[in-house]
């Protein structure tokens, strides 16, 4: 599958996901007034972020697709990671205020009203709505770390909904009111840890970091198998997004290598190496005779 196939598949599940978000946020706003529901609410609130990080990451989509400059020369994709980065924040926001509001009504001496038939009604309009864009959205997480967040953001809707269902039903059966809060306390505490993973992956990628699954001494090691090899040394790993690794590396050839002009030869057999074993595309290698990096100041493993 091509790299401009999956940004168009990935922009037609966001369009859908985005636009059953958005009707299920209005639907939980009107409920929350109507039942005084603070976990639709905080459910509502979880939703606007998501509405806004879906926007965010459609647009980025749009962006990333476009062609490289001479200004922007690993072109826009890295767009793609700071949407998620934004996605980041604003769920961490939404936990924090929906968790303030919710401790707050614990600690309220008198339990508040809320009405428990239409929380569950709108609870469940949008749990369904959620499993739908979950299952719009699956797989396009794999590939993208936009879509991940994305992802990530529909399932923390998905959780905050059964939450309000489950607080819906103890309501209607006990006239327990403050388990509205509970569960809203509940969805800030599956908010935080979706949030801090996706903001792990974005710092990854924005310092330059191996990508997780990548082990660099695994692949020095596969380098230098190669016949003619003497050494690899200034290997560096990094990602421009999520699933586009880049690899750049100095190898230090025999002599043999250069005299019999077999240099394109080495470049085919090691970037062979690296699509074949660690499925990297893009890799650049400076070829050197050998004892060069001894010459270089700022040379490393």
């Amino acid at each position: 599958m091509t790299h401009d196939h999956v940004h168009g598949s990935n922009r037609a599940r966001l369009a859908i996901a985005f636009a059953i978000v958005v009707v299920v946020l209005v639907a939980e706003v009107v409920g929350a007034v109507l039942s005084g529901s603070l976990a639709l609410l905080a459910d509502a609130g979880h939703m606007s972020s998501d509405a806004i990080g879906l926007l965010v990451a459609l647009i980025a989509t749009l962006v990333a697709a476009r062609p490289a400059t001479d200004r922007h020369t690993f072109g826009f994709q890295r767009v793609e990671v700071l949407a998620a980065l934004v996605n980041g924040i604003l769920l961490s926001v939404v936990a924090a205020i929906v968790a303030v509001e919710a401790v707050r009504r614990l600690l309220e001496p008198a339990e508040p009203e809320v009405l428990p038939v239409p929380m569950l009604v709108i609870a469940a309009v949008g749990l369904v709505a959620n499993l739908v864009a979950m299952v719009i959205l699956r797989g396009g997480d794999r590939r993208s770390l936009n879509m991940r967040g994305a992802y990530l953001e529909v399932l923390g809707d998905l959780l905050g909904s059964i939450a309000a269902l489950v607080a819906g039903g103890v309501i209607l059966l006990t006239g327990f009111a403050k388990a509205d809060a509970i569960a809203s306390l509940l969805i800030a505490a599956l908010i935080v840890p979706r949030a801090a993973l996706l903001l792990r992956d974005v710092v990854r990628v924005l310092t330059e970091s191996a990508p997780r699954d990548t082990d660099v001494a695994e692949i020095r090691r596969h380098l230098l198998e190669t016949p003619g090899v003497l050494a690899v040394h200034d290997v560096h790993v990094w990602a421009i997004t999520s699933g586009q690794p880049v690899f750049t590396a100095h190898v230090e050839c025999e002599a043999a290598v250069f005299e019999r002009g077999e240099t394109g030869t080495m470049l085919d057999s090691l970037g062979e190496c690296l699509r074949g074993h660690f499925d990297v595309e893009h890799s650049t290698f400076q070829l050197e005779p050998a004892g060069r990096s001894g010459t270089e100041e700022h040379a490393h493993r």
